[in-house]
């Protein structure tokens, strides 16, 4: 069987994520059903001292500072943009008009304005545009996918009694922390972590058709300055913490409460997802900070949850043994996976990538929850 022709790939922003990247798709072997290939061919940041890096990783021939001077290169088919949140609007956007398609950080532009002008360039030029998203990826979160398909293994959940999508950091408990962009308004914009974290707490739920009609927010801002790293204090004015009270009617059961949480200071929490569904005939809970563990509980004379302990059960299968389990790089690998192949048309029924509509609706929910905490009201929603 011939080898799957290459799509070629331009990262843009040379950092953390950038190098993830470059990474996943150096071990793109591991992978044994995904029906393409991707290939890093070139980097831009502007810092030059960033690229230095990548000129290790094979196949990437094309080092630029100024990211319309990669977008003009013709052998380029798929753009990656890792970069701070208030250049996203105006880089997607010079990507799409290059005619290129989209692999676009969270969030997809830096309010809800910005994410649907993104939205409809990308509609209007037919490009393919998804936007990243890891965690669903986890082989206990596609259990939990898994038991809202029809004829599921599951446990059967009977009526919805709640329902819980969390991401957990407690990365700003330390008031001593230097400031950084995404602790200020005019780089993270003014729905702070929700813009940050936000679309990894909204993917599964929407993706399930929990969309809220209903929403009451508390927003916190704990630390107001910070450090300035030069020996002076600079003022810190995103939110910390959010957590949206939120209602879903679902198909047959109106009014069902879903909580979203996305803290930066959540005590114990170095990077914790979360999820959670209670129903009054079974449970179902998954965290990070057990990565191999899905608790259930089926409803009998007593309650009580019980553990399964998860192998290495990803969408696409790999040279990995069942009995080990997944970390970030694997799962950034399989939402690769999962992009490259829906692009091509040959996903079939695996869990796809996080798209524009659903990045827009997060954005639609962010805007709620800020007029929410100004009013002190629960918000409709459209």
């Amino acid at each position: 069987m011939s080898s799957p022709s290459p799509v070629r790939v331009a990262v843009i922003g040379a950092g953390l994520m950038g190098r993830e990247v470059a990474s996943a798709f150096g071990r793109w072997f591991a992978l044994l059903d995904c029906p393409v290939r991707p290939e890093l061919v070139a980097v831009c940041d502007v810092n030059a001292a960033a690229l230095d890096w990548f000129r290790q990783v094979p196949g990437v021939r094309h080092f630029d500072t100024d990211h319309r001077t990669l977008l003009a290169r013709p052998d380029i088919d798929v753009v990656y943009v890792a970069v701070p949140h208030h250049l996203h609007e105006q880089i997607y956007l010079d990507v799409l008009r290059a005619g290129k398609d989209l692999l676009a950080e969270k969030p997809f532009g830096i309010d809800l304005a910005a994410a649907r002008r993104v939205r409809d360039e990308a509609a209007r030029l037919g490009r393919f545009v998804r936007v990243s998203s890891e965690f669903p990826f986890l082989p206990g979160v596609q259990r939990v996918l898994a038991a809202f398909r029809p004829g599921n293994a599951e446990p059967q959940l009977g009526k919805i009694l709640s329902l819980r999508s969390s991401f957990l950091h407690s990365s700003d408990l330390d008031p001593t922390k230097p400031i950084n962009w995404k602790r200020q308004v005019r780089f993270c914009g003014e729905a702070g972590v929700m813009n940050d974290l936000g679309l990894h707490v909204t993917h599964v739920p929407l993706r399930l058709g929990w969309r809220p009609v209903r929403l009451y927010a508390q927003l916190q801002k704990i630390y107001t300055e910070r450090p300035d790293g030069k020996g002076g204090r600079a003022p810190c004015d995103t939110w910390d913490n959010a957590t949206l009270h939120c209602t879903v009617d679902l198909p047959d059961q109106p009014g069902v409460p879903l909580t979203l949480e996305t803290k930066r200071m959540s005590p114990t929490d170095t990077n914790s997802w979360e999820i959670e569904v209670l129903g009054t005939d079974g449970g179902l809970r998954y965290s990070t900070k057990q990565p191999k563990t899905l608790w259930t509980y089926e409803r009998g004379k007593e309650q009580s949850w019980s553990a399964t302990d998860l192998g290495f059960a990803t969408p696409f299968k790999t040279i990995t043994g069942g009995i080990f389990e997944p970390g970030f790089p694997d799962i950034l690998q399989q939402m690769w996976a999962a992009y490259l192949a829906e692009r091509a048309g040959q996903l079939g029924d695996r869990f796809a990538c996080a798209t524009p509509d659903e990045a827009v609706t997060q954005h639609e929910l962010w805007a709620a929850a800020l007029q929410s905490h100004a009013t002190q009201s629960v918000v409709t929603l459209p």
